[in-house]
């Protein structure tokens, strides 16, 4: 049988940290990117060889922003890449001219290592062993050398692993080597230990090679009386899911039929694919995924801001501007579909509510539906202006440009910025918003100017005139519309919007 591992997935919480890290610095090729093939609305990229050969890939979830997951039991914990021996004391040095995280160099079962971390803090080891891989670059890891896993049931974890090829090699202290044909895991005894959590700098799992379906079909026969398996296409191979006694994901994937499938040797990883289940939204999934540079592109340093917060630019800017507030349970990326449609060459800036409310994101905080903490609305506002001069500044956006676009409690807290700190937010769609302040001030907002869509069968649509009486009062140049919808956006929302920004905001 084929042995061996087929990649490793982890997850990153920064993409273009990721891609600097594993391009840039370790010099691996980005072979592929896609929406992944569980949610399309994670951003998965792939790493590898010149060819994206089984054996040298390195996959990544994107969960921007997640935050760092937690090391323990049942997980893969360091990733092993083989380099040249000789090479070892260059990596040193570029380590270090790089700022990047090291220990080392040591010695593990008689070969040499260096220990980095990558931005999320994943253990990545350098080992001087010379293995060949199809289409090696050039000052880059040739192939996956190995995985640490951190088991409480090292016993039972080398025993499931001998179905995909391996054989004990040898011990030290508390770690066990298995050995494939081409590559080694380490089993780390680590009883008493607490269990991993997923996040930034977490693998997710383990991928053991297959020749084919057959080999496939015969392995979830053999793991018939285990416990439960799932098989599932993810068209640059087929894979079966299956966790080993310690809850440890791992994954049996075929070699075939690779990462030229879709794309020429030449041109790997340079275009975005989305499941193809997924084919009827995947303009809407390109407007929320996450864009990066890769080295020697033109990028657009991230900022240190208020908030969370992402663009994505078209291809041809025409210089406008859509800042984006989600609804209550949303994200920065929410918006930006129904956004892209209405304005296609326009950036748009997604921004994340830093309230949360059983654990779901809101602008601020509330008593009820329709009572909001007023302390914690003024808090907030003030701190979305701070922000908006931040990122007019720090990424170089035109002011009269902007246009601001919320929805629900999205709307409501643009309602508020609007009242509280006059200037700063001068376009406005507010989409099914209510007034959240009790006391608005006495304010000229002259130079304002808002479009209100209210949806017919809004549970809220009652309490919707009172926001447009008020910004009216203030001198607010207010176009106020009821729609036939409910809370839940509708295409009349878009073509309202367009033609309001078309009057509101003329393009050169």
């Amino acid at each position: 049988m084929t042995s061996g591992i087929h990649h490793v997935t982890g997850i990153t919480s920064n993409v273009q940290a990721n891609v600097d890290f594993y391009v840039g610095f370790l010099g691996l090729r980005l072979v592929k990117r896609t929406g992944g093939y569980a949610d399309a609305e994670q951003l998965h990229l792939v790493y590898g060889d010149g060819l994206g050969s089984p054996g040298s890939l390195l996959t990544f979830l994107v969960w921007e922003a997640a935050g760092r997951g937690r090391t323990g039991i049942g997980q893969v914990s360091e990733v092993a890449l083989a380099v040249p021996p000789p090479s070892l004391g260059g990596w040193i040095t570029k380590a270090l001219a790089a700022n990047i995280p090291l220990d080392g160099p040591s010695r593990e079962f008689g070969e040499p290592v260096l220990r980095l971390k990558d931005p999320d803090g994943l253990i990545v080891k350098l080992v001087g062993v010379d293995m060949a891989t199809p289409a090696p670059l050039p000052n880059a890891p040739t192939r996956l050398r190995g995985v640490t896993l951190l088991t409480d049931k090292a016993a039972e974890t080398a025993s499931f692993l001998t179905r995909f090829g391996y054989t004990e090699e040898r011990r030290s202290g508390v770690t066990q080597r298995m050995g494939s044909d081409t590559d080694i895991v380490d089993i780390r005894e680590v009883s008493g230990f607490v269990p991993s959590v997923s996040g930034g700098g977490v693998p997710d799992h383990v991928a053991f090679r297959a020749r084919g379906i057959d080999d496939l079909r015969s392995m979830r026969l053999l793991l018939k009386e285990h416990g439960p398996t799932e098989v599932h296409d993810r068209k640059y191979f087929v894979s079966l899911y299956v966790r080993d006694p310690a809850g440890i994901l791992m994954e049996y994937a075929t070699d075939g039929p690779g990462m030229t499938i879709d794309e020429a040797p030449a041109e790997l990883g340079q275009t975005l694919f989305m499941p193809p289940r997924d084919a009827d939204r995947a303009e809407d999934l390109r407007a929320m995924l996450p864009q990066f540079a890769l080295p020697g592109e033109e990028r657009f340093p991230a900022r240190d801001l208020p908030f969370i917060h992402r663009f994505n630019r078209p291809q041809n800017p025409d210089g406008t501007t859509l800042v984006l507030l989600h609804g209550t349970g949303g994200n920065e990326a929410d918006l930006m579909p129904i956004a892209r449609r209405i304005a296609p060459q326009s950036t748009l800036l997604g921004v994340r509510g830093r309230a949360t409310e059983e654990g779901t994101n809101r602008w601020f905080r509330r008593v009820d539906a329709t009572t909001f903490d007023q302390q914690d609305i003024r808090g907030e506002a003030e701190a979305f202006a701070v922000f908006v001069e931040g990122a007019v500044a720090g990424y170089g956006l035109d002011p009269d440009k902007l246009v601001f676009l919320g929805y629900s409690n999205g709307a409501n807290m643009l309602a508020a910025v609007i009242q509280l700190h006059p200037g700063v937010v001068r376009r406005a769609i507010l989409l099914r918003g209510i007034q959240p302040l009790e006391k608005p001030p006495a304010v000229d907002l002259l130079d304002t100017s808002v479009l209100v869509l209210t949806g017919r069968d809004d549970a809220f649509a009652r309490d919707a005139p009172a926001l447009a009486d008020a910004l009216l009062a203030q001198g607010v140049h207010v176009d106020s519309l009821q729609l036939s919808a409910n809370h839940e956006l509708a295409a009349a929302d878009v073509t309202e919007s367009v033609a309001w920004i078309r009057r509101n905001l003329p393009v050169n």
